[in-house]
C-alpha cells in the first residue's frame, strides 16, 4: 500500500462532494511508528466536501483490528466503528482542535494517512480485554499474585453497580446521622475547634 494512495490533490477537484474509499490492511498499521494497532481489516469511506475556503471531510470507519489485551497484553481482535468529521481550513496558525486542520495558503493536496489511523485508534473500545478464561494464563497467575483485588472482582465491578445503593432514602439517613454530637450529646472536640475559627 503506497503512502501516495492517501494523498488527495484537492486543487483539481470541483466544488462539491467527492467520495474516496480505502481498504486498510495489516501493511498500513505496520507503516505507523509506535502503532497500538498491529493488524486489521477496516473499510474507510471519506466524503470530502470542497468549498471555496475549506474542505469538510466525513470519515466512516468499519472493521476489525488487532491490538493488545489491557489485562494480559496478548493480541486481541476488536471491532471498530464510527463516523468522524474533520474540517481542513486555510490559515496561518495551527489549530489545537482535533477536528480542525489548518492548511498552508499554498497547499494543494491533503495527506489523510495519519487522520485515518487516528480515527481508527479513537474508535477502539475504552478497554479491550479477553474473557478471563481466554487471557494468557501465565500473565493471569502473575497478576493474581501481585494484585490487591482479585481479577474476578475487577471483572465484575461494572456488573455489581446498583442504582438502588444510592437512593434518596439512604441519603436522608446519612444526613440525619451526620451531626456534630456523639451518642452522649457532647460536642466532638474537633467540631469545637472548627467552630472557633469563625
Amino acid at each position: 500500500m503506497s503512502s501516495r494512495e492517501f494523498v488527495i490533490p484537492f486543487v483539481g477537484l470541483k466544488t462539491g462532494v467527492h467520495t474516496f474509499e480505502y481498504e486498510i490492511t495489516d501493511t498500513f498499521f505496520k507503516q505507523i511508528e509506535g502503532s497500538i494497532i498491529h493488524a486489521g481489516n477496516v473499510q474507510v469511506v471519506l466524503e470530502l466536501d470542497k468549498k471555496e475556503r475549506m474542505l469538510v471531510g466525513v470519515f466512516q470507519v468499519e472493521g476489525l483490528v488487532t491490538t493488545d489485551c489491557d489485562r494480559c497484553t496478548d493480541p486481541i481482535e476488536v471491532e471498530v466503528s464510527g463516523e468522524y468529521q474533520i474540517i481542513y481550513k486555510f490559515g496561518g496558525d495551527p489549530s489545537e482542535n482535533e477536528g480542525l486542520v489548518v492548511l498552508d495558503e499554498q497547499a494543494f493536496e491533503l495527506d489523510i494517512k495519519m487522520n485515518i489511523y487516528e480515527l481508527i485508534a479513537v474508535a477502539l473500545p475504552i478497554r479491550s480485554v479477553h474473557e478471563l478464561e481466554d487471557c494468557n494464563p501465565e500473565m493471569i497467575e502473575l497478576l493474581s499474585k501481585y494484585m490487591v483485588n482479585s481479577l474476578e472482582d475487577d471483572e465484575d465491578d461494572e456488573d455489581d453497580f446498583d442504582d438502588e445503593d444510592f437512593d434518596d432514602d439512604d441519603s436522608d439517613d446519612d444526613d440525619d446521622s451526620d451531626d456534630d454530637t456523639d451518642t452522649n450529646g457532647e460536642i466532638d472536640p474537633r467540631w469545637s475547634i472548627l467552630k472557633n475559627l469563625n
